[in-house]
């Protein structure tokens, strides 16, 4: 069975494989974040209470869900950095090689390498922005509400994270599309750069991203008035906050 199962993974075919369902586990992931994270548009209590069931109702189950896509990220990675190796050591060379180009591609397929490395340097940064909350010290244990307002009060985080849901977009409109092909989900087309349904999921999540942290900046999500009463005081985080926190913040 190991035997099988390692000759799989060497594979060109079984690499693709994984990272096609590997992605795909993280598609369904960056929507259901993307939904838990307009919350905020309800109020400090939805996001609130949203949040206290994911770390408090569902306990267990939560860090089964981060296991389960951490170990999908690192599948998904290691696969893509092996395929590459393998597709480089596969190329001839010599006198008169050509470099190949492919004859159909997208600037989303040809950026996907630097993008999908974007994307994991932002993704360690949002973990210890918000899940870890190390970046800017000072963030409440119960009053996520407050923390994204104050995690989004400053103009270059707002400016790395879009930054970074352009490139998520780019990596979900071919990756997606990819993923789909590769497990036999999808039947070949007479125009393969037609990709409508990648095209949606790729804008509708990078919009719904987006929107929360410019809401923040532009002042449409306002601070939680509660602030004070949940442990979070609204003075000590307004001199904790990076200048720009505070000027946005009034």
């Amino acid at each position: 069975m190991l035997h099988l199962v390692r000759n799989f993974w060497q594979s060109q075919v079984g690499k693709k494989v994984v990272m096609a369902v590997t992605g795909l586990i993280g598609v369904g992931f960056v929507i259901g974040h993307m939904v838990g994270n307009l919350q905020m548009f309800s109020g400090p209590e939805k996001i609130n209470s949203y949040a206290h069931f994911l770390h408090g109702t569902m306990g267990n189950a939560l860090w089964l869900v981060r296991l389960v896509l951490l170990g999908a990220v690192a599948l998904h990675v290691t696969a893509a950095v092996q395929l590459t190796r393998q597709k480089q050591a596969a190329r001839p060379a010599g006198y008169g090689y050509k470099k190949w180009e492919p004859q159909i591609s997208t600037f989303a397929s040809r950026s996907i390498r630097w993008g999908g490395l974007f994307l994991l340097v932002w993704l360690v940064f949002h973990i210890l922005h918000f899940t870890a909350r190390v970046i800017f010290p000072g963030y409440s244990e119960v009053d996520v509400y407050g923390n994204v307002v104050r995690g989004f009060s400053n103009p270059i985080v707002v400016a790395f994270y879009v930054l970074a849901m352009a490139f998520l977009a780019l990596h979900l409109y071919h990756g997606a599309w990819s993923s789909v092909r590769t497990l036999g989900l999808s039947r070949p087309r007479p125009r393969p750069t037609s990709r409508n349904v990648a095209t949606i999921v790729a804008a509708v999540v990078a919009l719904g991203f987006v929107a929360v942290p410019l809401a923040v900046l532009f002042g449409v999500v306002k601070p939680n008035p509660n602030s004070e009463r949940l442990g979070t005081p609204a003075g000590e985080q307004a001199r904790s906050a990076p200048a720009a926190a505070v000027t946005v913040g009034r």
